[in-house]
């Protein structure tokens, strides 16, 4: 056999891996009122936290939900240490209350860390996190594990990052006020996890 012979075998093996690699994890589309973020979830890395945003988006569950709270450096007066997020979800607590909590996966343990464009869930104590999510403009280091956001030092549970959208991440932030909930808030009309993305 010639040795130029194998090299479209070699071609075609390195495109398959290529491809292998690229969809090992799985995409969501959010389709909100002022465009579409498409969203890649890390379900290696975190597949706790993704997985339960998964079943969230499969459940229809963030059908008709809304992105409630833009931080910005100016709105936030008692707090030290400043972020930038969005964040989304269910917004009404009584309704967040009936959906189960998941345990919480640092980003230590999963090696995700909160740069531009990273999804992560939105929580209180460390386990209560269960619905609400937000999404980081630009880098946000004090919301990983050891930062002071928190004072428990535990960080938020980061499970994917902006892949496409990243402009209507920042028409979505452009709407923070004085305060932090705005009473214009932005509808998302479904989150669906179609294949095709």
């Amino acid at each position: 056999m010639r040795r130029g012979s194998l090299a479209p075998y070699i071609i075609l093996f390195s495109l398959l891996s290529l491809w292998s690699c690229k969809n090992e994890n799985q995409e969501v589309l959010i389709v909100t009122e002022l465009g579409d973020i498409i969203i890649e979830l890390y379900t290696e890395k975190a597949p706790v936290t993704a997985s339960n945003f998964l079943a969230n988006c499969t459940a229809e569950i963030y059908t008709n939900a809304v992105f409630y709270r833009m931080v910005n450096l100016h709105n936030q007066p008692n707090n030290k240490v400043k972020i930038e997020v969005i964040q989304g979800g269910l917004y009404n607590d009584s309704v967040i209350e009936q959906f189960p909590v998941i345990a919480h996966e640092t980003t230590q343990q999963t090696g995700i860390r909160h740069q531009d464009g990273t999804i992560s869930m939105a929580r209180n104590e460390p386990g209560t996190a269960s619905t609400e999510f937000f999404i980081c403009v630009g880098d946000q280091p004090s919301l990983d594990f050891g930062g002071e956001r928190n004072p428990d030092g535990e960080g938020f549970a980061a499970f994917g990052r902006v892949v496409s959208g990243m402009d209507v991440v920042r028409k979505i932030h452009a709407r923070a006020g004085i305060d932090q909930f705005p009473d214009e808030q932005v509808r998302i009309i479904e989150i669906t996890t179609d294949n095709n993305l």
